[in-house]
């Protein structure tokens, strides 16, 4: 019986995506085990061997910090278990936006996540649009930053809208605002907003033409959703003719869900980094990743070139 070279596992919250590039690469998910104490406290455990094997982890780091934890637990038992190599793949990374002090004696937690990372014994990382491109830097293995827009591009093309119009909601995301309205031939909209404090928008006011309009929103991630729906509702106030948003990873605090729903925006787009009920959101769609982190894990393995994901 010939025995695969490489294996892939999964954390408790991202199984559901694990099964799927599984299904993609015609293998099967690896058997793990995590156990719990009463006390909250786990522990992880591989059920098959991982000796001399390329061992590629899938989970994304998203709330709780359960999950950031877990993933350090099934990379540290796997450099016990004498695996090759380690290959963490993180759909969503998780506290990115603390990517630099921009104020007097705060972390910067997305240097801290890739330490932790490295200590634990990491040797190559695969993740999806960050939240700052500057934060493959702050690790000393291996980086592959796919782009979500390999796949929400020819979508949009599918849409077939006339007048499209790309937004950023923020200042920070007119790069990527930029680079979607180049491939796409479309006119640039941008957001400048002020905030009194995190998750909370004080003024916004739209720089560019929407009028008449079909406005796509772009962005990496949405956590309230407060800032592209006052976006959406602004933009429907100057005339656009359609608002929708297209986002990396969902993830939906609070009264996000609700909030989409009261906006005028049409609808909004997802990928499956992170788990989203969709029966909380009839407004939103997801599209899967799971072809693009496979043929990644296949390409990353061969040592062949992965540059077809980096449309932006």
């Amino acid at each position: 019986m010939s025995i695969l070279p490489y294996k892939i596992f999964s954390g408790t919250k991202s199984q559901y995506l694990a099964e799927k590039i599984c299904q993609h690469l015609d293998c099967e998910l690896g058997q793990m085990k995590v156990m719990r104490f009463a006390d909250g406290e786990f522990a992880v455990s591989y059920e098959e061997t991982v000796r001399g094997r390329y061992v590629y982890l899938v989970q994304s780091t998203f709330s709780p910090s359960d999950n950031l934890m877990e993933l350090l637990l099934m990379i540290d038992a796997a450099k016990r278990a004498s695996a090759y190599k380690i290959v963490a793949v993180i759909p969503y990374f998780g506290w990115a936006r603390q990517d630099r002090k921009d104020q007097p004696r705060v972390s910067i937690g997305a240097k801290l996540m890739a330490d932790l990372l490295s200590a634990a014994g990491v040797d190559r990382v695969i993740t999806m649009d960050l939240h700052a491109e500057q934060i493959q830097g702050f690790f000393d293995v291996p980086v592959d930053h796919l782009y979500a827009s390999t796949i929400f591009i020819p979508f949009i093309k599918s849409l077939n809208l006339e007048n499209l119009a790309i937004a950023s909601p923020d200042m920070g995301g007119s790069k990527r605002a930029n680079s979607y309205a180049k491939h796409l031939g479309a006119s640039l909209v941008l957001c400048h907003k002020t905030r009194e404090k995190a998750n909370e928008v004080a003024q916004m006011r739209i720089i560019g033409d929407v009028e008449g309009k079909n406005v796509i929103i772009v962005d990496d991630l949405v956590d309230t959703a407060n800032t592209l729906c006052r976006a959406a509702d602004l933009m429907m106030e100057k005339g656009a003719k359609s608002v929708r948003a297209i986002v990396t990873h969902p993830v939906m605090s609070g009264k996000a869900a609700e909030n989409i729903m009261n906006s005028k925006m049409e609808e909004i787009i997802f990928t499956d980094s992170i788990p989203f009920d969709q029966a909380r959101c009839s407004k939103a769609r997801i599209i899967s990743i799971s072809d693009i982190f496979a043929e990644t894990i296949s390409s990353v393995y061969n040592n062949q070139s992965i540059s077809s994901h980096y449309l932006l």
